[in-house]
């Protein structure tokens, strides 16, 4: 069994937490890993690009001349592709670029990212993240107590931390999430996690 160092809110240590091998000490997959982020990118996509055909541009309504006998090509209108200003032919259209793999693959590429932060040591569990208001500065005190200096992923448990959620929203470098909401492209993302406890508890209880 994997385990971790348990560490409190001020950054003193509050012992060890073990964890379950089956999520967090598995043989990563790149290749899943890889699979599901270019699906999470995919379905970041708005794909909200349009074009307009030869029926959307204005004008066009009067043929440019006549058919025969100018000694030119026949043409029909002029917002015809072939005429500056005319439509687009097989231009993007609006649509989705968001697929989904299965949720074995999902949860294999969640295992996988989770075993590759514990092995590098980029996990770092707190007992708990309790606040009695909102407030950025005392999160950012966390922060600094746990010698965190780089892009982290705070992984919240499902219910109950909306005063540590949005402490933490206006901090550069750092994006606050749940256990169930946690995805492999903001795992893959965040050079640290840290994740409090019962998160922890909450992960292994999904995907063990």
């Amino acid at each position: 069994m994997a385990k971790v160092s348990l560490f409190k809110q001020d950054g003193s240590q509050a012992g060890e937490v073990t964890l379950n091998d089956s999520v967090f000490g598995i043989e990563p997959n790149e290749s899943v890993v890889f699979d599901v982020v270019i699906s999470q990118r995919a379905s970041l996509r708005q794909g909200t690009h349009a074009h307009k055909n030869r029926s959307a541009v204005s004008g066009g309504g009067k043929k440019p001349w006549r058919q025969k006998g100018t000694g030119r090509a026949r043409q029909g209108s002029t917002r015809s592709p072939q005429w500056r200003g005319g439509g687009t032919v097989f231009g993007p259209n609006p649509r989705s670029y968001a697929y989904k793999l299965p949720q074995k693959v999902r949860q294999l590429a969640l295992k996988s990212v989770y075993s590759t932060k514990v092995a590098d040591g980029k996990l770092i569990a707190v007992d708990a993240l309790d606040f009695a208001a909102p407030k950025t500065a005392e999160f950012a005190k966390v922060i600094s107590a746990l010698s965190i200096e780089r892009k982290v992923l705070v992984v919240l448990p499902n219910e109950g931390n909306e005063f540590a959620e949005r402490s933490a929203r206006n901090l550069a470098n750092v994006k606050v999430t749940t256990a169930n909401s946690a995805s492999v492209l903001d795992i893959v993302n965040a050079d640290k996690l840290l994740v409090v406890q019962s998160a922890l508890t909450q992960i292994e209880e999904v995907l063990a």
